[in-house]
C-alpha cells in the first residue's frame, strides 16, 4: 500500500479547465451570484470555508482540490489553506479542507471542490477496504469499462491511494506514471479464431518485456485445460492466469462436481481445478487471478475459505459507494459564523498549503 504522501501532487497534473472553471460554468449558480453580488456590492468578506466528510473515509482529492484553488481562485496568494494528505483517514464529521480568505474570489470553486473530494474518497475508501479484505494478496484494477473513459485519470489515482496494486489503462496511472496490465483480452483471442494459446504466444512474442504477462482462460469455458495449454506453450513467460467466467455459465470441469454448491461463475472449487491442475503439470509458479463480479463480502469469503488466489480482479464494484461531504463558511472576519450543526471543527492533523 502506498505511504501517506506528504508531498502534494502539481497543480498541472490534473489537466484543469481553468478558463472554465473560473466562469463558474461547473458552480451551482446561486454560488456564482453570490460571488457576482459581493463583487458588484463592493462587500468582501474574509471567510473560512470548511470541508467535512459526513462518513468515516480515506480522504482523497484534496491535491486536486488544492490545484483547482491555486489555478482558479482570484489571487491564491490571499487564501490560507489548510489540509489532510491523500490517503489520511477521517472519521465522520472530520474536517478535511479548509480555506480562509476573501469569499468573493473563490466561492465559485466550492462546489468543484466539494464533488472532487466525494467522488475520489469514495472510490479510495472502497479501493481501501477491498485492499484490507484481500491483504496480502495484491488487488488490480478493471474499471475502465465502469464510467465514462475521462474519469480514468482520477479514479485511477484514488484506487492507487486506495491501495491497488495494478491498473488496467494508461489513463488510469497517468497522474502518477502507472502502466496497464499485460492481460491478453478475449478481443485477441478472437482474432485468432479462439485459440488461447497462439494468443497468448503472440502477445508474448510482441510484448517480450512484460513484467506481468496475464492469460484471460475462460474463452471457451474451459480455464483448467485453457490454463494448463498456455503456461505449456508460454515456457515460463506466464505470470498468471486470469479466470473470468461469467455468472450464468458453468465452467466445464466443474460439471462433474454439481450439486453441493453454487456452480456459476468464479467458484471457490474452479479456483481449486486450476490451481491443482497447474501444480500437477509444474507450473506452480504460476499465479491465480479472479475477476468478475468480485465485491468486499465475496473477497472476504474467498480469504475465509482459503481458495487459492493470487489476486483479485476487481470493476464496478469501486463504484458501488457514495461518500458525501460537506463545505460550509464557518467564520466570517474572524467570528464565529455557520449554519446551526456546521460549526468549526478543528483538526490538528491537517497542514498548512503552501
Amino acid at each position: 500500500m502506498p505511504p501517506r504522501r506528504k508531498k502534494r501532487l502539481d497543480p498541472a497534473v490534473f489537466q484543469i479547465p481553468v478558463d472554465a472553471v473560473r466562469s463558474g460554468i461547473y458552480t451551482d449558480s446561486s454560488l456564482v451570484r453570490t460571488r457576482d453580488l459581493l463583487r458588484a456590492t463592493g462587500r468582501s468578506p474574509r471567510v473560512v470555508l470548511q470541508f467535512a466528510t459526513k462518513r468515516p473515509a480515506v480522504v482523497c482529492g484534496v491535491d486536486e482540490a488544492v490545484a483547482v484553488l491555486k489555478l482558479c481562485a482570484d489571487d491564491w496568494s490571499a487564501l490560507t489553506v489548510h489540509a489532510l494528505f491523500e490517503g489520511d483517514r477521517a472519521d465522520a464529521g472530520d474536517t478535511v479542507l479548509t480555506v480562509e480568505g476573501p469569499y468573493e474570489s473563490f466561492a465559485h470553486l466550492e462546489t468543484y471542490c466539494v464533488g472532487v473530494l466525494a467522488r475520489r474518497s469514495a472510490i479510495c475508501t472502497t479501493m481501501r477496504a477491498i485492499v484490507d479484505a484481500a491483504r496480502p494478496k495484491p488487488v488490480f484494477v478493471f474499471s475502465a469499462r465502469s464510467d465514462h473513459a475521462l474519469m480514468q485519470p482520477g479514479d485511477g489515482w484514488a484506487a492507487y491511494v486506495g491501495g491497488a496494486t495494478g491498473i488496467s489503462t494508461a489513463g488510469q496511472g497517468s497522474w502518477w506514471g502507472g502502466q496497464g496490465l499485460g492481460v491478453v483480452p478475449h478481443a485477441l483471442i478472437a482474432a485468432y479464431g479462439g485459440d488461447s494459446v497462439a494468443a497468448t504466444k503472440a502477445f508474448a512474442e510482441f510484448a517480450p518485456n512484460e513484467q506481468r504477462l496475464i492469460a484471460l482462460v475462460d474463452y471457451s469455458n474451459d480455464a483448467v485445460g485453457t490454463s494448463v495449454a498456455v503456461a505449456r506453450a508460454t515456457e515460463g513467460k506466464l505470470w498468471g492466469v486470469r479466470i473470468d467466467t461469467s455468472q450464468h455459465l458453468v465452467d466445464r470441469s466443474i460439471l462433474p462436481l454439481m450439486g453441493t454448491f453454487p456452480p456459476t461463475g468464479v467458484n471457490p472449487q474452479l479456483v481449486w481445478n486450476v490451481r491443482n491442475a497447474l501444480d500437477d503439470e509444474g507450473f506452480g509458479e504460476v499465479k491465480i487471478v479472479v475477476s468478475g463480479g468480485f465485491s468486499i463480502e465475496r473477497i472476504r469469503a474467498f480469504e475465509e475459505d482459503g481458495v487459492p488466489v493470487d489476486a483479485y480482479g476487481v470493476g464496478s464494484s469501486l463504484y458501488a459507494a457514495h461518500l458525501p461531504f460537506t463545505a460550509d463558511i464557518v467564520m466570517v472576519d474572524g467570528e464565529a459564523q455557520s449554519k446551526a450543526g456546521r460549526e468549526a471543527r478543528a483538526n490538528s492533523r491537517m497542514e498548512r498549503v503552501k
